[in-house]
């Protein structure tokens, strides 16, 4: 372009930005169903590893006996087998993090459990 007697170059410098909530970002931020809902749809693997569930032959929570990493779709993350929201303020949130993955545990009256994604 040329403006008067100047000329001036425009560089745009398209740079591909990745929209994974990285785990320095859950760290700072009070996570919220907002905040999950966004992790989950980020996350290019999202896992699930249920830590504990309701027991109707109890009538309380029971702390689950399969506490391994379930890979899970993102469609069904929210009510997916391991991770129950029940909404109005009664649904508790964490982060979590390991060596090799980084997550939101949710916790509530239907039992508790963690969904992870990949460093």
């Amino acid at each position: 372009m040329q403006f008067g007697k100047c000329n001036v170059h425009l560089h745009y410098n398209k740079q591909l930005k990745q929209n994974i909530m990285q785990a320095s970002e859950l760290k700072t931020k009070k996570i919220t169903m907002s905040t999950l809902k966004s992790f989950i749809n980020k996350s290019v693997n999202l896992f699930v590893q249920e830590i504990s569930s309701f027991d109707g032959m109890t009538d309380c929570v029971q702390s689950s006996s399969n506490r391994g990493l379930i890979k899970i779709d993102k469609q069904n993350a929210i009510g997916h087998n391991g991770v129950w929201c029940v909404g109005q303020s009664r649904d508790r949130f964490e982060y979590k993090e390991t060596e090799t993955h980084y997550g939101i545990e949710v916790y509530n009256c239907c039992g508790s459990g963690i969904l992870w994604t990949n460093k």
